[in-house]
């Protein structure tokens, strides 16, 4: 695992962006990834962790009605014991519930307190709409830490009415798990400046650091200033932890 590490007085409280490699459909596998990275986030003094969109079982759209998982679910486990025993918030990407057919593509927030909680991706890409179901909820907003924290996955990072529902929430981060190409991440960067800039948030992506779903990632997850400025980011693809430390 690469490390990209800054300590910077332009975020509240210190947060990264873990860019994990995951194995399609092997949830336990992908467990275990995810623990390594919490492990290595939490001796850096991380208070809250992001993975990519779908780590948990990778971007298998049509294989999600049989990996639906929930904050509680048996495999999440080490993953809720480790947010309690390191005091560090995980959100991890995974299928979830929905309450119609098809689920939805989720965001499950583990935190040390035991209040896990899950959102739902609000905005689709026209590929992803035979297989989930959007979110009914643009904004969810949560507190650890004295930080007001915002979710968001991929294609909601697209939108800048999305980030700019975030901050009238009074979000002071706003955090996405994505998977995008290199050319989507020429096209989708000076977005996420903006609203670092235009909002004065911390933003912050986690990219998946190798191909998922038929996809070839960029990796570069990075994070972003509420100047808007890019404060840490992998350097291309592969497995990078990247930390923003609040000094």
């Amino acid at each position: 695992m690469n490390i990209a590490q800054v300590a910077t007085k332009n975020i509240a409280f210190t947060i990264a962006a873990a860019q994990s490699t995951s194995i399609p459909l092997d949830v336990v596998a992908n467990v275990q990834t995810h623990l390594r990275f919490v492990e290595a986030a939490a001796k850096r003094g991380v208070q809250w962790l992001v993975f990519p969109e779908l780590s948990l079982t990778g971007y298998e759209l049509a294989a999600m009605p049989g990996l639906v998982l929930d904050p509680a679910h048996a495999l999440l486990a080490p993953l809720r014991e480790a947010a309690r025993r390191n005091g560090i918030a995980i959100t991890v990407g995974a299928p979830v519930h929905s309450g119609l057919a098809l689920p939805s593509i989720g965001a499950i927030t583990m935190r040390p307190d035991g209040q896990h909680s899950v959102y739902r991706k609000f905005h689709l890409h026209e590929g992803e709409k035979q297989f989930a179901t959007a979110g009914v909820a643009p904004v969810h907003v949560q507190e650890w830490a004295g930080q007001k924290f915002a979710n968001a996955i991929c294609a909601d990072t697209n939108y800048p009415s999305h980030a700019a529902q975030a901050a009238a929430a009074g979000a002071g981060v706003y955090a996405a798990g994505i998977l995008t190409s290199a050319n989507g991440y020429a096209a989708e960067a000076p977005l996420w400046a903006s609203y670092a800039r235009e909002h004065a948030m911390t933003v912050v992506i986690a990219n998946h650091g190798g191909p998922s779903g038929g996809y070839v990632s960029a990796g570069r997850s990075g994070i972003w200033g509420s100047d808007g400025v890019l404060i840490a980011e992998a350097s291309g693809s592969g497995d990078w932890l990247v930390v923003a430390l609040a000094v």
